[in-house]
């Protein structure tokens, strides 16, 4: 079977990373299939990079400036937000024509215009779409953030400076409903909470909504020998470490306040911790955390699964989250994870089964769950229960055999 998966990258992103792990699965599966983006950052060759880069760059710019302009000349929420009003046409491109199905993953900043998806759906060709985030059952936001107009098409949206009941976030909500009314779409989402609300959204009505967890190469990520991972990067062996990575460490969304939190109570316990922070613009984050923290920069993912297996928990204080590509891993390795009880977490960490799932924005909770999760006499549970969880659940031939089945369906 012919499948054309579309993201904007490859591999610059969450979304991107779960497509590119899902083609190989599917190719390793005996599928034919390729993936088309704007930014090509692996050697693959089923990877097409499509589009000028001055055409994409103005896409991006232009549709930027349309929100910046309907939120009073302000930088707040500017990349919360899409409207997907410009993009690339990919109808005419060799690869679609060929492909016997289209695979959507994450479409925005100028990689595909609801215009666009238009033209897809009215192709004749099956099209499946799976939801990394809200933004496909929303009229222009990523994340609803407990707001609930989406269920009854948008309107007064907290993410724009003037809301109004026919503002921006209306007028795409319809736009997406005259477009997904051009055929049916299956829309995956990667966790069953996303699948619950993307079911209340009248933009997913008359559509199948299904969902099928990420996958991940369980022979990549894998339990290695914590002694030579510390070694080969340099770090002690007596000491209990934990791991905090995100693409950047000073969003808000990640939680990084409630995480400083929690090691100020962990340091007035006297626990002797160490800290590592994996991502970008993580200096003011180490200067305001209680625990020895170390800066590991941007961290390439050939070296990832060592940086999980040298430490002892994998821990996240994200406020909006779906199904991490980041606790997967750290469980694929055999290292718990501690996070808060918020969007898809649930479903990946078995509360004291191989993590601890704490309280939604409680720090105290969160301390109190590092704490023992790094107890010794239950770690070497933890960590068995953690990797059994992840070859369960999100081996790679395990997803592409239920999109095989979604796609002969």
């Amino acid at each position: 079977m012919k499948i054309l998966l579309i993201n904007r990258s490859d591999l610059r992103g969450g979304a991107a990373i779960a497509a590119f792990r899902l083609m190989n699965a599917l190719n390793a599966n005996g599928q034919q299939a390729k993936m088309m983006v704007l930014e090509k950052l692996s050697d693959s060759n089923n990877v097409v990079e499509v589009g000028s880069k001055l055409a994409n760059r103005w896409n991006f710019l232009a549709e930027r400036a349309r929100i910046f302009a309907h939120n009073g000349l302000s930088r707040n929420n500017l990349f919360d937000v899409s409207v997907a009003d410009k993009g690339l046409s990919v109808t005419n491109q060799p690869l679609f024509r060929e492909a016997e199905i289209i695979h959507l993953h994450w479409i925005n900043q100028g990689m595909l215009s609801v215009k666009e998806i238009g033209k897809i759906l009215s192709s004749g060709k099956k099209v499946v779409w799976t939801m990394h985030d809200m933004w496909p059952f929303t009229g222009i936001c990523h994340h609803a953030a407990g707001c609930d107009r989406y269920e009854s098409g948008c309107g007064c949206c907290p993410y724009l400076a003037v809301p109004s009941q026919q503002d921006l976030s209306y007028q795409r909500f319809l736009a997406k409903q005259a477009t997904y009314a051009r055929s049916r779409i299956t829309f995956v989402a990667c966790s069953n909470w996303l699948r619950e609300l993307a079911a209340k959204s009248p933009l997913t009505a008359g559509h199948q909504v299904v969902s099928v967890p990420n996958p991940i190469d369980t022979t990549v990520y894998t339990p290695m020998d914590k002694r030579e991972a510390r070694h080969r990067l340099n770090l002690p062996e007596d000491k209990k470490i934990l791991l905090f990575a995100a693409a950047k460490a000073s969003d808000p969304r990640k939680g990084r306040d409630y995480l400083m939190k929690a090691s100020h109570l962990l340091a007035e316990q006297g626990d002797e911790i160490q800290i590592l922070i994996a991502g970008s613009h993580a200096e003011e984050m180490q200067q305001q955390l209680a625990l020895h923290a170390t800066i590991m920069g941007y961290v390439p993912p050939s070296e990832m699964p060592s940086l999980y297996n040298a430490v002892d928990l994998y821990v996240t204080s994200s406020l909006l989250e779906n199904l991490p590509n980041t606790i997967m891993e750290a469980m694929a390795c055999g290292t718990p994870c501690v996070a808060f009880d918020t969007g898809g977490i649930p479903e990946m960490i078995d509360h004291r089964e191989n993590g601890y799932v704490a309280r939604y924005k409680d720090a105290e909770e969160l301390a109190n769950g590092i704490s023992w999760a790094l107890q010794e006499e239950i770690h070497a549970r933890l960590s068995a229960s953690a990797r059994r969880k992840a070859v369960e659940m999100y081996a790679q031939e395990k997803a592409a055999k239920a999109y095989m089945k979604i796609y002969a369906e």
